[in-house]
Formats: C-alpha cells, sequence, structure tokens
C-alpha cells in the first residue's frame, strides 16, 4: 500500500480540525466542533476516493454510507444549535480550563476529536487503499446493518425535535414515545450500528478484520464517555426521567418492562 494517500487524509484533517478550532475561538464558542464532527467524515471520504489508487464500488458505496450520515448529522446539529448559547459541557470546560483554555482545548478537544475521526473511519480508508471488486455477502449485510442504524438515528433525532417543537407544557418533558418507548438513546444506538455496517464492507479486504477498531471506538465513545453519560448525569434527580429509565433499556432497544 501506498502511504501517501493515508498520510494526506491524515494531513488533511488536522489541518481542517485547526481550522475549526480558529472559527470556535473567533465566536467564543466550542459547540462549533459538535457541527465540524459529521463534515469531516465527509472529508474523508471524498480524499479517500480521490486519492485510492483503484476506485471499487465497494468504495464508492461506503463513501456514500460515510457521507450522507455526516452530512445529516452536520446539519442536524448546526439547525438544533443554530441561536443558542454554547453547550453547557463546553462551557464547564472553559471554566475549568480558566486562562489556559485557548490551548487545552485546541489538544483536547480539537486534535482529540481529529484523531478519533481517524480512528472511526480507519475501515474506510482501508476500503479504498486497500481495494477489492466486488461487494460479497458481509458487504450486503454491512448495507443492511448500515441502513436499520441509520434508519434508528434519524428516526430518534426526528421524534425527538417534534416532541421538543410541539409539546405544550414542562409537564411533559421527556420524550417516551416511538423508538424512545425501546431506548433511552435510540439516536445513539443507531449511531453506533451503523458503523459496525460500515465496518462488515471493509471484513473482506486484506487486513479488512483491523477495521474493528472503529465500531468498538464509537460504540465506547457513545456509551461511556462523551453521549449516554452526560445526558444521564444531567437527569439524575429528574424524577419523571427516573420513572423513565427504569422501565426502559438504556441503549439496546427492547420492550418496555410495563409491556413485558
Amino acid at each position: 500500500m501506498n502511504f501517501q494517500g493515508p498520510l494526506a487524509i491524515v494531513l488533511s484533517v488536522f489541518a481542517y480540525m485547526t481550522a475549526v478550532y480558529l472559527v470556535a475561538q473567533a465566536k467564543s464558542d466550542y459547540s462549533v466542533v459538535d457541527v465540524a464532527w459529521g463534515p469531516g467524515f465527509v472529508l474523508v471520504g471524498i480524499l479517500s476516493l480521490l486519492l485510492s489508487p483503484v476506485m471499487t464500488i465497494r468504495g464508492v458505496i461506503s463513501a456514500l454510507m460515510v457521507g450522507l450520515w455526516g452530512m445529516r448529522l452536520g446539519y442536524h446539529i448546526m439547525k438544533r444549535n443554530w441561536g443558542k448559547e454554547e453547550d453547557f459541557r463546553y462551557r464547564q470546560m472553559r471554566e475549568n480550563w480558566e486562562g489556559r483554555a485557548y490551548l487545552i482545548s485546541y489538544v483536547r478537544i480539537f486534535l482529540v476529536q481529529g484523531l478519533l475521526m481517524l480512528v472511526i473511519s480507519y475501515p474506510l480508508i482501508m476500503i479504498n487503499f486497500l481495494p477489492k471488486e466486488g461487494i460479497g455477502l458481509f458487504g450486503y449485510l454491512g448495507i443492511v446493518v448500515w441502513l436499520v442504524g441509520f434508519g434508528f438515528e434519524v428516526i430518534g433525532d426526528y421524534q425527538l425535535s417534534d416532541f421538543i417543537k410541539n409539546r405544550k407544557s414542562d409537564d411533559n418533558r421527556i420524550m417516551t414515545e416511538g423508538l424512545w418507548n425501546y431506548t433511552r438513546h435510540p439516536n445513539y444506538f443507531g449511531e453506533a450500528l451503523l458503523w459496525w455496517g460500515v465496518y462488515l464492507l471493509t471484513v473482506s479486504v486484506p487486513y479488512g478484520w483491523a477495521g474493528v477498531v472503529s465500531p468498538i471506538a464509537i460504540g465506547y465513545l457513545l456509551l461511556y464517555v462523551s453521549g449516554v453519560p452526560p445526558l444521564e448525569k444531567r437527569y439524575a434527580d429528574d424524577e419523571e426521567y427516573q420513572e423513565y429509565a427504569k422501565r426502559t433499556n438504556k441503549f439496546f432497544p427492547w420492550f418496555p418492562e410495563d409491556k413485558i
């Protein structure tokens, strides 16, 4: 494998995250990085296709899958955050870091997210720089898994946005219908699942097994770091949410306890 292409992608991702950091500093709002997260994967997809020694149907499909997910996520977060203050997580970080925030944030928020972006998109890079013709059984299975995961994420996000937009009082503050009746975090479950779909497209390429680092990494982040934990902590003292939590699975969808 020629390493010039992957190296160009690595350098491009860190240049992209540096540009995002400069925008965030100018706006005094680190939430910009959340909007930039999805489109960063689109950048990796485009570059991996353009720099690939051979363009294959497997490479095109995987880039389209990741690109569609990334653009949709970026638009969704931008629409959700438009006109709002900086996310409470980043405000807290800024306060904790005080006068050193400009330097610490560059490393711990922006460069770390750039590194994670490369780790998670590793299967996409492998597919395009260790190309193999055709799709294969695991590839078709991966497409199906991706579609299910993408559907969970999109529908979950839509249902939550619609609930927030149309609720008539603060008495009903917790979304418990639709997919949210089966898991407290359907959007995060969907995101984790779709990356398993991308990985399955990698299985039959040379050294494809190594791509498993991608779904494991995104699953760990969502379950234990930046996805589920902050939200669960935020509602730890909310009685309505705790009642909802008693009957509804945290992550993997299943029937609520009161319906079993």
